[in-house]
């Protein structure tokens, strides 16, 4: 995420950094797979939520939702030029509701529906909702535009949370599995490079099929001569969506941000690489080596706290310019102050507040915290 925000995304001479290309669309999309599994670890964890435990989670997820859409609508204030992606994140809580109740295969069957299907419903939606705007949510749309501001949330915005919805199903799948298991692991992390690869590949090279490549040129006129320079220059890629009107064509394209069935594909695969590879680290350790990875990377245990921190550190006139645009500063601001909670114990303020709304609001004692916590 640090990396996509503060680093280049081209070289001098025109290529994609390194950077850009491993994590530019897979990080966010990581965070919202993670959003799921974490859901999953919180809320019945390998056994599907029924009756009342499922009416009450659900109206605990519903707060939580209120709660960090609102902290999303604050941050947008903050003009740290980064596309906030909370508000789309609480959409997605409220969105996966029906789903709490279906077993790991019924939710990877959906997945799949949803993976071919909501882009699909969002390129022939798209042309008919308001024009979208390229600000993130803020409370100022909230009260002016209610109805651009839930089209550009649910279908034309950065982070659409229909088509988005794939990633917090097959989260929860994965959280529905037994992640102490090493074949569970090396499934994830073979599986996912596999799907990864797979869709990339059979993407580029449908895409350079000549009759795509017009379409694409085409629909809309793009300035660009040919196909190839038009597929590199989105390679770093589009503002959450393929263009509003485009040619059918675009939902062949692999690209970050894009949202098209192989973008949700290639990104789903690439998350679940990296929980699977996460899984086998934590597997190998022990003892005191499982408790220092633990505190290390403490950072997963307080996400929402520090994506808040981080957006504020990236503010203008927040911190000096030289540590507004560090990399190194914004990783080892957030590793340490993550190390730091982690080694006392304590949670996120920001996970404080909304875990005990969430218990006021619905009785229970136990809820989703918003980070998985696999260290414990």
């Amino acid at each position: 995420m640090v990396a996509t925000h503060v680093l280049d995304e081209r070289t001098p001479d025109g290529g994609l950094t390194f950077a850009q290309a491993l994590a530019g669309g897979r990080a966010s999309a990581l965070f919202a797979v993670l959003a799921g599994l974490s859901l999953a670890l919180g809320a019945g964890r390998e056994t599907p939520l029924r009756g009342r435990m499922r009416v009450r989670t659900s109206a605990a997820l519903v707060v939580r939702a209120v709660l960090i859409g609102a902290v999303g609508l604050l941050l947008a204030e903050a003009g740290s030029e980064i596309a906030i992606i909370l508000v789309y994140y609480a959409a997605l809580f409220v969105l996966v509701l029906p789903f709490l109740g279906l077993s790991p295969r019924w939710l990877a069957v959906c997945a799949g529906v949803w993976v071919v299907s909501a882009p699909v419903l969002s390129h022939w939606l798209r042309p008919r909702l308001p024009e979208r705007g390229f600000d993130s949510p803020s409370w100022s749309q909230l009260v002016d535009d209610p109805a651009g501001l839930l089209s550009e949330v649910t279908f034309s915005g950065y982070y659409p949370a229909v088509p988005w919805l794939a990633y917090l199903l097959v989260g929860l799948a994965v959280g529905r599995l037994d992640l102490t298991s090493r074949r569970t692991a090396l499934s994830l992390a073979a599986g996912g490079a596999a799907l990864a690869v797979l869709a990339t590949t059979t993407s580029r090279t449908i895409t350079a099929r000549s009759a795509v490549g017009q379409s694409l040129l085409a629909d809309p006129p793009a300035e660009d001569a040919t196909s190839q320079a038009l597929l590199d220059r989105i390679s770093e890629g589009l503002p959450g969506t393929t263009p509003t009107g485009g040619a059918r064509e675009w939902l062949l394209v692999v690209a970050p941000h894009t949202a098209t069935p192989f973008d949700l594909a290639q990104t789903i695969g690439s998350a679940l690489a990296v929980i699977g590879l996460a899984l086998l680290v934590v597997g190998a350790t022990s003892g005191v080596a499982t408790r220092t990875v633990a505190i290390f990377f403490g950072a997963g245990t307080m996400t929402l706290t520090l994506y808040s921190l981080h957006v504020v550190s990236r503010s203008p006139d927040v911190p000096p310019d030289a540590l507004r645009d560090s990399y190194q500063f914004q990783v080892l601001l957030l590793l340490g102050v993550g190390s730091l909670f982690a080694a006392v114990g304590a949670r996120g303020p920001l996970e404080r507040i909304v875990a005990a709304a969430s218990r006021r609001v619905t009785g229970t004692s136990r809820l989703v915290a918003g980070s998985p916590r696999l260290g414990r």
